[in-house]
């Protein structure tokens, strides 16, 4: 796997964005329409807004996110859906957009009918980060499975999980973070040809760390990016100070 230390979160995320912006451009030079599957957290704002400012024929892409909650108020700005609508979906004109409904009345039927979607709309490129536990998405590692039959599924949030989301300053205590979620799998992202992975700040240094080092196990989820093809890590100084 590629791997690009800079002296800053601000670097890594306009680095990021420079390469990413070059690969869908060069993406479609050669079709129609391209899909994208987008990751929602503090560790992707200057990608996202490094993004927003290249040359792209945004209405030529398809987009998706990665995870969404469950039952959390659908006007809460945690949910990832908000998260990505107010910094990416809603500024530019995207082909289509599919939000997963983390309020769905049977979340088993939405992963199913998010995943048909994601069937017809292969994913082209992943933007991901990387979890403090070294998620992927919310595979956690008591959930990961690097050979799951299903393409989205309900998770468990595991506690490190969830205390990352007051660690980032989405939620202010802990009771507040929602316990389950709704996941693309780990499958499902490995299967997008090119992967970028932005990684920023101190409390991702051990996550780096395994992901670099560790053997290629669900215990330690990321691990698994060691295999992709096209995988590209973006990190800073701070999340870089282990290796």
């Amino acid at each position: 796997m590629e791997v690009n230390v800079f002296n800053s979160r601000l670097e890594m995320g306009q680095d990021a964005a420079e390469r990413v912006a070059h690969k869908i451009n060069e993406l479609l030079q050669s079709k129609e329409q391209i899909n994208m599957i987008f990751a929602a957290a503090p560790s992707q704002n200057e990608f996202l807004e490094a993004l927003l400012t290249k040359k792209i024929d945004w209405s030529r892409i398809n987009a998706f996110h990665m995870d969404e909650y469950i039952g959390l108020d659908s006007a809460a700005p945690q949910g990832f859906g908000n998260f990505l609508r107010d910094r990416l979906f809603g500024k530019v004109p995207f082909a289509m957009v599919q939000y997963l409904n983390g309020n769905a009345a049977a979340p088993e039927e939405e992963c199913k009918r998010y995943a048909a979607i994601l069937k017809n709309f292969p994913a082209d490129i992943c933007c991901m980060g990387i979890g403090e536990n070294t998620h992927l998405a919310f595979n956690d590692p008591h959930v990961a499975d690097f050979n799951d039959p299903e393409m989205v599924k309900v998770v468990e949030l595991d506690l490190e999980c969830r205390q990352q989301q007051v660690n980032d300053g989405c939620f202010t205590e802990l009771s507040e973070v929602p316990t389950h979620a709704l996941t693309l799998t780990v499958p499902t992202l490995f299967a997008a040809k090119y992967a970028y992975c932005m990684v920023p700040g101190e409390k991702k240094a051990p996550a780096i760390q395994h992901t670099l080092n560790a053997d290629i196990t669900e215990t330690f989820p990321s691990t698994i990016l060691r295999n992709h093809p096209q995988a590209i890590l973006f990190i800073d100084e701070a999340s870089s100070a282990l290796i």
